[in-house]
């Protein structure tokens, strides 16, 4: 069952393990922390100089990218009174969003492996910049979706490519929890998007107040600066994707033993993305409308899910180095299903028991992901490895796309609450796809 796509890529304990990446600044550049002794940040100064850039300029990228996507659902009552929409045309917005970013994250794929894995990181955010930013400005509901499905583009192909960029300056001992340190950074962009959400519709009227956040989302262009004077693709994988002579295709990754992990890598990223989103978007409708919460009131329970979000990101970052990249999976996957059942069932009136499980829920949901930056850039070779990276990643989003939407027409007779049980069969089916994946922890990078 557990095949292995690359063989020939040595294993944990092999002597290429911790060989380092020459950086543009000479030397060492990524090496193992030049002789310094260990400690909780040994993986940031294995990086080296180069790779540090790499790392701030892929976190910062995915915590904007991580703003940006939540000023829709933080949004979404505000632009459903404003535009008169039912649930089911609300969750169609998040649809088109995650459906769209399969497009983005495979071209995305494709490209960081032609022209590099910087230059793409830049396109994509742009690209979710700029229509988020006009998003606000949407006359009407068509056009809003219109938007943002095209900010979709962007926003799907970012985290592929930050991941890549990172991964390949990694050692393959600490690669999980380097990534997964990178994976948190979209609890950061989470928890800045409330922080912004609460002051701008205390200051405005409904109205006016979801273009306004809308508008904010203009921001992570200011990255842009920073990326261009300071980031460099890993030089030694530069060199190995340059003198590849398979390029980025998608018939590349469906050749040989790459398309049962292909295959195996969308069911994977579809169930562990479904439940996802389907929490990302409606439990701050399920905290006003079910709970009966105010704007600073949601804030504040949100404030517990996403403070468990980022812990959940950096121990599961931590244990999927430990326990290996499968076992992380499997073991959240199942504490995941368990949370949304207990979030969701709550008896009415029980508002503080409430918020005291948004922290685990927040803990698992998040800590199931953290291994996914290293596992999947560990599935695939360095010709390949935006293409098949992007493809797995953004086709699985936008399957667990239809969640959102399933849940915002069953809403109507089940009530969100009930509805949101729904997400959690998306982590059964991640653990079905484990069973067609090998194990990949301290895998080198070839």
């Amino acid at each position: 069952m557990n095949s292995d796509p690359n063989p020939s890529a040595p294993q944990e304990g092999t002597a290429t393990e911790h060989a380092p990446v020459q950086g543009r600044d000479g030397g060492n550049d990524a090496g193992a922390g030049g002789g310094q002794p260990g400690g909780p940040f040994a993986w940031f100064r294995e990086l080296g100089a180069s790779g540090r850039r790499a790392f701030a300029g892929a976190f910062g990228g995915y915590a904007l990218d991580s703003y940006d996507f939540f000023t829709l659902p933080l949004g979404m009552v505000a632009i459903g009174a404003y535009f008169s929409l039912n649930p089911g045309e609300t969750g169609l917005l998040t649809t088109v969003t995650l459906v769209v970013s399969a497009l983005g994250g495979a071209l995305a794929g494709i490209l960081a492996d032609r022209i590099g894995r910087t230059r793409t990181l830049i396109l994509t955010v742009v690209t979710y910049a700029l229509f988020t930013l006009l998003c606000g400005f949407a006359p009407n509901y068509e056009t809003l979706l219109v938007f943002r499905g095209l900010q979709g583009l962007g926003f799907g192909g970012e985290w592929a490519v930050g991941a890549i960029l990172v991964a390949e300056y990694a050692t393959a001992k600490n690669r999980g929890r380097t990534l997964g340190v990178i994976q948190s950074s979209w609890a950061v962009g989470w928890a800045l998007a409330v922080i912004v959400y609460t002051a701008v519709f205390e200051l405005f009227d409904e109205s006016t107040a979801w273009r306004v956040l809308f508008w904010t989302g203009a921001l992570p262009a200011l990255l842009i600066l920073y990326v261009r004077r300071n980031v460099s693709d890993a030089p030694q994988a530069a060199e190995q994707r340059k003198n590849s002579r398979e390029k980025g295709s998608f018939a590349a990754i469906f050749k040989g033993d790459l398309r049962r992990t292909t295959i195996f890598g969308v069911l994977l990223s579809t169930g562990v993305q479904g439940g996802y989103y389907t929490l990302a978007t409606w439990v701050p409708s399920y905290l006003k409308t079910d709970r009966g919460l105010s704007v600073v009131g949601t804030g504040g329970f949100l404030t517990f899910l996403i403070s468990g979000a980022f812990i959940g990101y950096l121990t599961g970052g931590y244990l999927t180095d430990k326990l290996g990249r499968k076992r992380n999976v499997a073991v959240f996957a199942v504490l995941s299903a368990v949370s949304v059942v207990a979030y969701t069932n709550v008896p009415t009136g029980s508002n503080t028991l409430v918020l005291l499980l948004g922290f685990p829920l927040g803990f698992c949901m998040s800590a199931i992901f953290s291994g996914f930056g290293s596992f999947l850039s560990e599935l695939y070779p360095t010709a390949v490895r935006g293409t098949g990276q992007g493809f797995v990643y953004n086709t699985g989003r936008a399957v667990g796309a239809f969640f959102p939407t399933l849940v915002g027409f069953l809403a109507n007779s089940w009530g969100v609450s009930g509805a949101l049980i729904f997400g959690a069969a998306g982590y059964g089916l991640a653990l079905v796809a484990l069973l067609g994946l090998p194990e990949t922890r301290g895998r080198a990078l070839v």
